[in-house]
């Protein structure tokens, strides 16, 4: 019979938790990917939203990954030093008008929801034809510089609230 990885358990978790907010009309589901990289043998799952009703133009996009090397630990059942598991990053992509002023609100709000837990970056861009009143997009980027596995299921329904929480307060 098969076994399902941590990967798959924790992906249908996280889908389901996802999923609970955009049917409670909270959230609007705009893209989701399920990806199998053939060349390095590993596996993406990614799902972004948007507020429902929201006219600033913000989204979420939470991207859960297994390398080749833990899927194959898990998968071969190999014992060693470093347990198999997953990678989590959550990203926030919103319109901004002062990148100086607005990425620093942006840091702040980001470490009070999240207690200064994951580290943020921010990569601001532009579009140069809009020169007369521009219009600068913020990617931030939170990573949280671990793996997780079947013993966080738990706090994936945590996770998925503080990023809708920290898209509401973008």
């Amino acid at each position: 019979m098969f076994d399902p990885t941590i990967y798959e358990n924790i992906k249908v978790v996280l889908e389901g938790e996802i999923y609970d907010l955009d049917l409670g009309q909270k959230i609007i589901v705009i893209d989701r990917n399920d990806l199998i990289d053939l060349a390095r043998m590993s596996r993406t799952f990614q799902i972004q939203f948007k507020i429902v009703g929201s006219e600033q133009e913000k989204s979420a996009k939470i991207q859960l990954k297994a390398n080749t090397e833990d899927l194959s630990k898990e998968i071969l059942e190999w014992e060693d030093e470093s347990k198999p598991g997953c990678e989590i990053k959550i990203e926030f992509s919103i319109s901004i008008s002062n990148p100086k002023v607005d990425c620093e609100k942006i840091e702040m709000t980001i470490n009070q929801i999240w207690e200064g837990r994951p580290e943020i970056t921010q990569t601001i861009t532009y579009d140069f034809k809009k020169e007369d009143k521009p219009l600068y997009y913020d990617h931030i980027q939170l990573n949280f510089g671990r793996k997780i596995d079947e013993d966080n299921i738990e706090d994936i329904h945590e996770l998925v609230n503080y990023t809708y929480m920290t898209l509401q307060e973008l």
